[in-house]
């Protein structure tokens, strides 16, 4: 069955390139040219894939980015942004898309990013639950089979690459891990380690799992190096 994708584009010729090259790769690719036509498509079918250009001529790209978030948690986000508009990037990160890439783009590192994406979405289906894929740290459980955050039992919603994020400073409790060696355990993700992409994530990481966010207990900065994400969280100062 072929991946879906909902496509919100509204420059023709580029959305006619992506959905030619996307289906040539095997995806159903739906297209939208403005984003109430967008925002439609998806409430019809909330399991797409999104890619997402910012720049649309009846809605604010990042307004729609924060009512798909809002709706569904889980679905992909992939933002298409105007060279340069760094700002913008950060405010999509901050309202819960997966990735960005800057246009002009190849569509091959497109795909490439689809496809990561993707991955990152899909639990792993019909997997025997085995008590080694939880991390347990005191009320936080993180459980690689599910691709699931648990805080005191409640899940929390959280993007694909988030939780790849906070497993691998999970596995790696007690280190310090620069923002390199983070872009390396999370498979080479094209961030720029010297923008404030994986900044931005670990905020909203820690509004989902910290008691006092502005005071974090569980992933802590240290300051010129990275972050560390603390064995022990739950022990009373």
């Amino acid at each position: 069955m072929a991946k879906s994708i909902l496509l919100i584009e509204d420059d023709k010729r580029l959305a006619d390139m992506i959905k030619e090259y996307l289906i040539e790769a095997g995806f159903d690719v739906t297209h939208a040219a403005n984003g109430l036509d967008g925002l439609a498509r998806h409430n019809a079918a909330p399991e797409k894939a999104v890619l997402l250009d910012l720049m649309l001529p009846d809605m604010d790209g990042l307004d729609i980015c924060r009512k798909i978030r809002e709706k569904n948690a889980d679905t992909p986000i992939l933002m298409l942004t105007a060279r340069g508009d760094a700002m913008d990037r950060v405010v999509g990160l901050e309202l819960g898309a997966d990735d960005y890439l800057p246009k002009p783009f190849e569509p091959r590192e497109l795909l490439a990013r689809i496809n990561a994406i993707l991955r990152r979405s899909s639990p792993r289906e019909n997997a025997p639950q085995d008590k080694t894929d939880v991390l347990v740290f005191g009320r936080l459980e993180i459980d690689s089979g599910a691709r699931q955050v648990r805080l005191d039992g409640q899940e929390k919603a959280i993007t694909g690459y988030q939780f790849d994020l906070l497993l691998a400073l999970a596995q790696h409790a007690g280190r310090v891990l620069s923002r390199e060696q983070i872009m390396d355990l999370t498979k080479g993700t094209q961030f720029d380690a010297f923008d404030r992409s994986i900044d931005v994530h670990i905020s909203r990481i820690r509004h989902m799992i910290e008691d006092e966010p502005k005071h974090p207990r569980r992933i802590i900065t240290v300051r010129g190096a990275g972050y560390v994400f603390a064995k022990s969280q739950d022990d009373k100062p």
